[in-house]
């Protein structure tokens, strides 16, 4: 199961590649001809979803990896990384673009000459169109295999198609009478990818300092914990994130009449339980103290 799920996460991220090319492509085409700085900087933007979804492969490709000697605990924290790197590149990319579009308002270089063409406006309406595409598809892939790192990537398609809608209105506007809405649409664009930057960056970095899952699922696992057989109470409860899987500590107290095999095997349906229950906990370490009613 783990095996086609990464194999139908690598098929969903090489499609999204190949459209991108052709994307990237068309765009750049289309902002040099149609004198479009808010097309060029889109084509920045899906030039940077094709970096993700690299980042996404290499990503799923190591953190599916069995643990080994010198991973005893496995590797999931490799897709951490990867996306770590992968928002370094995004905010370099967005402040690239940004300070190009400021230049261009500052400098007032938005005159009747660099008015965009209708082929700047056709690429804007095809980038919205195939990217949003792009992200139900990568969506529905993404839920029916329960992977974070490619709904991440899927939402990254979805910011591109939202920007794109910003490229839209920006060349228009500027073949309307307002030239200055090109370089503007740049800048607006500019911010899409900054803030998916941090937001990835953010996401990234708590699934590398040991962070709690959030409230909910760990609230639906004590219930689950206090549901078993035998089991009086919860001590301690602690979960941590560990790249995209989830590893439990838990405390139950339990009649300090059972004997040790008892104890035992109360211990185990909980640890089973939980496993079985969520399919993102690693492992689940379960430690039996006597109760006293």
């Amino acid at each position: 199961m783990k095996k086609n799920n990464e194999q139908m996460a690598i098929r969903a991220s090489f499609t999204t590649i190949a459209c991108d090319i052709v994307l990237v492509a068309f765009k750049v085409f289309a902002g040099i001809f149609g004198q479009s700085i808010a097309i060029l900087a889109d084509a920045a933007h899906s030039l940077s979803d094709m970096f993700t979804t690299v980042i996404v492969i290499i990503g799923v490709k190591f953190a599916n990896r069995k643990s080994d000697r010198e991973h005893p605990y496995g590797h999931e924290r490799f897709e951490s990384v990867a996306a770590i790197i992968l928002s370094l590149t995004l905010f370099t990319t967005g402040m690239g673009i940004g300070w190009i579009g400021i230049e261009r308002v500052l400098a007032g270089s938005y005159g009747e000459a660099s008015v965009p063409g209708l082929i700047a406006l056709a690429a804007a309406v095809a980038t919205i169109v195939v990217k949003e595409g792009m992200y139900r598809y990568k969506s529905a892939v993404a839920k029916k295999i329960d992977s974070s790192a490619l709904m991440a990537d899927a939402w990254h398609h979805r910011s591109d198609s939202l920007s794109s809608i910003g490229s839209f209105a920006g060349i228009l506007g500027a073949r309307l009478g307002f030239p200055i809405l090109d370089p503007l649409a740049a800048v607006v664009i500019c911010l899409f990818i900054l803030k998916v930057a941090i937001d990835v960056f953010c996401d990234a970095v708590g699934r590398m300092v040991d962070k709690a899952c959030d409230e909910e699922t760990e609230n639906r696992m004590r219930k689950n914990i206090l549901a078993q057989k035998s089991v009086v109470c919860i001590d301690v409860f602690k979960t941590r994130l560990f790249g995209d899987r989830i590893y439990v500590d838990v405390e139950i107290g339990v009649d300090g009449a059972k004997t040790l095999n008892e104890a035992h095997d109360i211990a185990q349906r909980v640890h089973d339980a939980v496993e079985a229950e969520f399919p993102k906990v690693k492992h689940c370490t379960v430690h039996v103290n006597p109760s006293v009613f």
